[in-house]
């Protein structure tokens, strides 16, 4: 395909991926059930159909913005606290999983080396939390079991392809025990070092930075700059742009302004969820080609097979793992990993959906070892693609109905840490105002139109709090109140400029001010 080709395939397949959003919600789906399907659907057009995306790209283009918004937007805090189970599930159930897949597939699939089957272990072996996330949150899961697994998910994409990157090595040059280690030491202390060096250098320059546009590239490009430059120098650019997200996101966003941050906010979730959903659509275009590549070497039941056997062993793997083996840890001195609990076990175990960073690593599986065809490629994307929609069939559509009759649901915890802070924030500007009512830097008026606003809006925090029925619908109405009002005020706006009374720059401005009341502090009329 020339380059114009190319920019219309990647066309077709963004519009694709905003179809199938769509179609899975109404559906009421998982959408990369969808969108591997509309994926499959695209590969039927001849010219679509000779779309392929290079193992590099997938590496450059897709893991660093993944991995870096999974890490930038973790709670350091959080994580802190949960340190020893989180390092446990990341590390030592993530290798246990990758080894005891890629026993299987050296098992059932003859041809398939040990290097090539540990990548393919190690490919599948993280969990992506954002899917259980998803589910967790909506129920009111205890947050110590979102946290271990959204730092599990976090740690584990640096342990697996760390893994990964050493099979694949090894695949062209066997690496004997000792320089394994030392290059495994080197990979993980220089990833590391070169991801604090990255975090140091943005945290210098960002306040010194006043464009708000030239703010938002720096943050565009910061995974590539801590992924790129690492992985070039032979280091773990998964491991950099951890650190980087980590560092970054405890750090909160510095000196930007409010409307960088939440412009930042909309880019990188636009971003990701883009990046994920291409991944699955992605998939669906390489099926045929992978499946008429399996052909020329296996039966494709016969791999389908190993497929769903490889999803059985990664499934029922790590429930034992948390079930039998976790519970051990009570006999280790000094090692409390604080997840005592059956129930919360179970739900941990059960919530290891694999997703778009799994499918990513697969993809990224190289076409040639030592200038020779990789025949058994084609295979092994497709044993991983089986494993992902298969987790997320399995697990995901059954997580809801676990939850339920674990009785883990505990209603919107989140809403109510919501309202205790946003009371307390109240609380502190009312005090504020006091103090600058009594220093003289405001005068009696101004002091007592802003106190009001802040009193109203703790009057309302307490009914909601107290969960009266009242207060809760005179909350609704002057939400409903305020949106109208924005509305009048915007229609009002456009108007004047198509009436010539303003010029279109005044025009942008108060549009923009509209939508930061819109989206800011709307739900309090303030």
């Amino acid at each position: 395909m020339d380059v114009e080709e190319y920019v219309i395939a990647t066309l077709v397949v963004v519009v694709a991926v905003i179809v199938g959003q769509l179609a899975a919600g109404r559906l009421r789906v998982p959408s990369a059930i969808v969108l591997v399907l509309l994926g499959m659907v695209l590969g039927v057009v001849p010219w679509m159909h000779s779309l392929s995306i290079t193992p590099e790209v997938i590496l450059l283009v897709f893991l660093p913005p993944l991995i870096y918004n999974a890490a930038f937007f973790s709670s350091p805090k959080d994580m802190r606290n949960l340190f020893r189970p989180i390092l446990v599930m990341s590390v030592g159930v993530t290798l246990v999983t990758a080894f005891g897949m890629a026993s299987v597939i050296y098992v059932l699939i003859p041809a398939v080396e040990w290097p090539a089957a540990i990548a393919l272990g190690a490919a599948v072996a993280p969990t992506d939390a954002v899917s259980a996330s998803a589910i967790l949150k909506r129920v009111g899961t205890p947050r110590r079991v979102m946290t271990i697994l959204e730092g599990e998910s976090l740690v584990n994409d640096g342990v697996a392809l760390t893994l990964f990157s050493l099979a694949v090595t090894s695949m062209a040059h066997p690496l004997p025990p000792t320089e394994g280690l030392v290059t495994l030491g080197s990979v993980v202390v220089g990833g590391l070092v070169y991801g604090g060096l990255v975090s140091w250098f943005i945290l210098w320059v960002r306040p010194k930075l006043r464009d708000p546009s030239i703010q938002l590239m720096v943050a565009l490009i910061t995974p590539f700059v801590a992924y790129v430059p690492a992985e070039k120098a032979g280091f773990s650019g998964v491991l950099a742009a951890v650190v980087a997200g980590f560092v970054l996101g405890g750090r909160g966003e510095g000196p930007l302004p409010p409307r960088v941050r939440l412009t930042g906010q909309v880019v990188w979730k636009t971003l990701v969820t883009l990046l994920e959903a291409m991944l699955f659509v992605l998939l669906g275009l390489q099926l045929d080609a992978v499946v008429t590549s399996v052909q020329e070497h296996y039966s494709l039941w016969q791999l389908t097979w190993v497929a769903l056997v490889v999803t059985l062993v990664a499934v029922v793997l790590r429930m034992l793992l948390m079930l039998a083996v976790i519970p051990l840890q009570q006999f280790v001195p000094r090692l409390e990993l604080d997840v005592s609990n059956l129930r919360e076990r179970v739900v941990i175990g059960w919530s290891g959906m694999r997703g778009a960073v799994s499918l990513a690593i697969a993809l990224s599986l190289p076409a040639t070892i030592g200038g020779e065809a990789f025949t058994e490629r084609g295979g092994l994307i497709y044993i991983a693609g089986v494993v992902v929609m298969g987790t997320l069939l399995i697990q995901g559509l059954t997580l809801p109905l676990l939850l339920r009759k674990l009785g883990l649901t505990k209603g919107d915890q989140m809403q109510r840490e919501v309202l205790d802070a946003d009371y307390e924030m109240s609380c502190a500007a009312l005090q504020k105002v006091d103090e600058l009512q009594t220093s003289g830097a405001v005068d009696e008026k101004t002091a007592e139109s802003v106190r009001s606003v802040y009193s109203r809006r703790l009057s309302e925090l307490q009914g909601l709090m107290s969960e009266d029925d009242g207060a809760r619908r005179r909350f609704e109405s002057g939400v409903a109140v305020h949106g109208q009002i924005i509305q009048a005020r915007r229609d009002r706006l456009e108007s004047l400029y198509r009436e010539g009374r303003i010029d279109h720059d005044v025009f942008q401005k108060l549009n923009r001010d509209l939508d930061m009341r819109d989206s800011g502090g709307g739900a309090y009329g303030d």
